[in-house]
């Protein structure tokens, strides 16, 4: 008989203790993973070259309205709410070009 102030050590089942080290490794390998696809989004995101460069100034015509951008290499083409397409040099923003659509 023991004392109830020396408590009697019972050993744990191997299966227990499998499954606790299954458990644990599991969660490291989670928490890796997790920080693992933080870092690459980081890098992704922060990649300076992939971001299009705006001009300092982009003038459009009196009474347009920008309703689309797309940038292309080395021009702008933005489509305005009156069904224009109009092609803007990517560095000054200037407009090159003015595409009526039908």
């Amino acid at each position: 008989m023991t004392l109830p102030s020396e408590p009697e050590n019972q050993d744990e089942p191997a299966q227990l203790k499998f499954l606790r080290r299954l458990v644990t490794t599991l969660t490291v390998i989670m928490v890796g993973g997790v920080l693992v696809v933080i870092a690459l989004l980081v890098i992704r995101l922060s990649d300076e070259p992939d971001r299009p460069q705006l001009p300092a100034k982009i003038s459009l015509p009196e009474g347009t309205t920008a309703r689309a951008v797309t940038f292309g290499s080395g021009w702008i083409a933005v489509v305005t709410t009156d069904d224009q397409i109009l092609i803007l040099d990517a560095t000054s923003g200037d407009v090159r070009q003015s595409l009526t659509l039908d």
